[in-house]
């Protein structure tokens, strides 16, 4: 993966970064470097997933989904960072078995999806770290039922992701359900590597081992500074652009492929920056799609925006027939990659044209590789990013308070955010 910041510079764009505050700021990623090397040391809670390219056990995940090798289909039920990790390799990856996941509870989604799927020759992957997540249990009881009404035995269908302890590792040892840990230390936004975003992939039949070499391509190339590691320029850029009033970060892949991959790094830097009144906003737009609808607004509106534009640099194009159109005949002589690629570097232009600060993110594949290093460099540049902050990345107390609050109006316990909800101001409009 390779990174080129040149249009967030200070001669190109507004707001952007000089090079000798560049150079300063360098000397604040040396700082938080020594940090997040100790942390992955000690293996702190959090750092820890900086680890997975030496510590997730490859062999053991392709074994424990072994009996599912008949799968037609893969049914993820889980939310947040025990899905979206999952489902960005899904998304990214072609294969013979189809995956899906349940990570939200709209009752017609769910319904519809379940009388779809082949529920005979789906194997189903619950995955919660507690094991007490309300959507993914709730989720999960429905499909208990689903199968049950279509006389297929879920306990043969089944194993579960989690923790040590828990509603779904009890599940696991009554019905001897084949089961993997959810690593200790690894937030599930920074899951996407170890068997919480793993499994769904073996059983697609992925190359877990080209997974784990991108990432760990990434990890050897994480040091002292910025100008030496792709990831930290990416994290390193993005803050700096936003304490200068970039406090919007789009995302905007040139891959339909890349297209969860962009909801995944919203979860991760949204959830994981914003505290204590910092944090960039995530935004999702795909090329050349978004072209056409959003970069007028990244181009001509406020200049409060980082536009982060992804592609591949090698894929399996498609030629472009001839046409009798004169208008259009030029199109003849390419591809539709050349189209993309230029519609591409027409947007980069485009931005830097403007005066709007665009950041290139390249990988040479979207393969179990390019795939594995992307996740990885976002991780660390995630975790450098929030080291500059100066905040918790590794917490999230909004989501929880948020969890407290549903809890208690299903009656779970009592909640005092739940009363919070009775004190909505209402102005209504009929």
């Amino acid at each position: 993966m390779r990174v080129d910041i040149g249009n967030a510079l200070a001669s190109e764009a507004s707001p952007g970064i000089s090079r000798d505050a560049l150079d300063r700021l360098d000397t604040q990623v040396a700082a938080a470097h020594e940090r997040i090397e100790r942390g992955m040391a000690e293996n702190e809670h959090g750092y820890a997933a900086l680890n997975l390219p030496d510590t997730v056990d490859t062999d053991a995940i392709e074994s424990a989904v072994t009996p599912f090798d008949d799968s037609e289909a893969v049914l993820n039920v889980g939310i947040g960072g025990s899905a979206l990790g999952a489902a960005t390799i899904a998304d990214a990856l072609e294969s013979d078995v189809d995956a899906y996941f349940l990570d939200n509870v709209d009752p017609e989604h769910v319904s519809g999806l379940l009388a779809d799927l082949p529920l005979d020759r789906t194997t189903v992957n619950v995955v919660s770290r507690s094991g007490t997540t309300a959507e993914t249990l709730a989720n999960f009881l429905v499909v208990q039922e689903a199968m049950e009404a279509a006389g297929v035995d879920w306990t043969e269908r089944t194993f579960v992701t989690t923790g040590e302890s828990g509603p779904l590792r009890t599940l696991a040892d009554r019905h001897d359900l084949p089961s993997l840990p959810v690593p200790d230390g690894v937030p599930g936004r920074f899951a996407a590597l170890s068997t919480v975003g793993l499994a769904c992939a073996a059983i697609q039949g992925h190359d877990l081992d080209a997974l784990v070499a991108g990432a760990a391509d990434q990890k050897e190339k994480l040091s002292g500074s910025l100008y030496d590691s792709p990831a930290y320029a990416y994290g390193a850029i993005s803050y700096a652009l936003d304490v200068r009033g970039a406090s919007v970060n789009a995302m905007m892949p040139y891959a339909e492929s890349l297209e969860t991959f962009a909801e995944w790094f919203a979860q991760l830097w949204a959830e994981s920056l914003g505290k204590d009144g910092l944090g960039q906003t995530p935004a999702r737009a795909l090329g050349a799609t978004d072209q056409h609808s959003q970069l007028q607004l990244y181009r001509a509106g406020p200049r409060d925006k980082l536009v982060t534009l992804v592609r591949p640099t090698d894929y399996d194009d498609t030629p472009i027939p001839d046409t009798e159109f004169e208008a259009i005949a030029y199109l003849g002589d390419h591809g539709l990659g050349d189209l993309l690629d230029a519609e591409f570097e027409a947007t980069e232009a485009s931005l830097a044209a403007a005066g709007r600060a665009n950041v290139r993110v390249e990988l040479d594949r979207v393969d179990e590789y390019g795939i594995g290093s992307l996740l990885y460099a976002m991780e660390a540049a995630c975790v450098l990013a929030g080291e500059l902050y100066g905040v918790d990345t590794f917490v999230q107390p909004a989501v929880e308070w948020g969890k407290n609050a549903a809890r208690g109006l299903l009656g779970g316990g009592e909640f005092e955010e739940a009363e919070a909800v009775a004190d909505k101001v209402e102005l209504r409009i009929e």
